[in-house]
Formats: C-alpha cells, sequence, structure tokens
C-alpha cells in the first residue's frame, strides 16, 4: 500500500503584523512601502536591492554606490 505524506512542519509565520507595523505613541506605522499602482492597501516586499509588489509584480530598484562600479 501507498505510505502517507508526512505533513510540513508548521512554524511561525514568515511575515506577521508585528514585522509589518512600528508603534510610535497612539498611533501604527507601516515599515514598508505601500505599491503606488494598487493603493494603501498593499504592502511592497522589501529585497536587498529592490521593493516589489506581490499583487501586480510592479518593482522599484535601489541603486547605490557600489553597485555602479
Amino acid at each position: 500500500m501507498a505510505e502517507t505524506k508526512k505533513e510540513a512542519k508548521k512554524g511561525p509565520a514568515a511575515y506577521t503584523v508585528t514585522k509589518l507595523y512600528e508603534k510610535k505613541g497612539e498611533t501604527l506605522v507601516r515599515k514598508n512601502k505601500s505599491c503606488p499602482k494598487c493603493g494603501p492597501g498593499y504592502f511592497m516586499a522589501a529585497h536587498k536591492t529592490r521593493a516589489v509588489c506581490g499583487s501586480c509584480g510592479y518593482a522599484e530598484f535601489s541603486t547605490t554606490k557600489e553597485e555602479k562600479k
């Protein structure tokens, strides 16, 4: 008979609400940018060299002095 599949281990989520927001006084401030195409409800993922929207695929690339050399 076929063996049963092992279930994937479930650990803490990669991004939780505490990683996306910062509390300043009584207000919450977003840490990541919001997508200019999709609006304020969509975060852009922050990578080393770019910021990308997961919904529409819009990307903003950052340039540094080290990359230009």
